[in-house]
């Protein structure tokens, strides 16, 4: 599975984007957690509201899990790589939001964490988090070989 992940800021905009069924097949949104709201839009607008008490820009974390084209991956493996990925790069119970697209038939999975820590008022760090997805990424691929 291959993942691409970013540090983001644009709660509204990417909110729109992960629930734009016009480029899309199928949009699932699979879970909200950890936030008031319970649609992706109310917990982008939060998410971004407790970003500003913080000086983090960049609040969110956003990855996409693309499994091979000829692949028919089950919910279950992406979650668990979703929490895999979550423990790797010490964001375990943050709140996040996974939505799940179909595009050309393919499907693929995207989670947005929030990298604000609501008790301390702090962003949560995510040193090298391009090398540890890519040590997620091999295990999955050794796993499912």
């Amino acid at each position: 599975m291959i993942f691409k992940a970013s540090q983001r800021s644009g709660s509204a905009q990417l909110g729109r984007h992960l629930l734009n069924a016009q480029d899309n097949e199928h949009v699932e949104v699979h879970e909200v957690r950890g936030f008031m709201a319970e649609d992706v839009m109310g917990a982008m607008k939060e998410a971004e509201a407790l970003a500003k008490g913080t000086r983090c820009k960049q609040h969110l974390f956003s990855v996409s899990l693309n499994p091979p084209e000829n692949e028919d991956v089950p919910a279950e493996v992406f979650e668990g790589a979703i929490a895999t990925i979550e423990e790797k790069v010490g964001l375990t119970d943050q709140p996040r939001m996974v939505i799940f697209h179909e595009k050309e038939s393919r499907r693929h999975a995207h989670v947005v964490w929030s990298r604000i820590d609501a008790e301390t008022m702090t962003a949560k760090q995510l040193s090298f988090f391009k090398t540890k997805l890519q040590e997620v990424s091999k295990q999955l691929y050794l796993e499912n070989a």
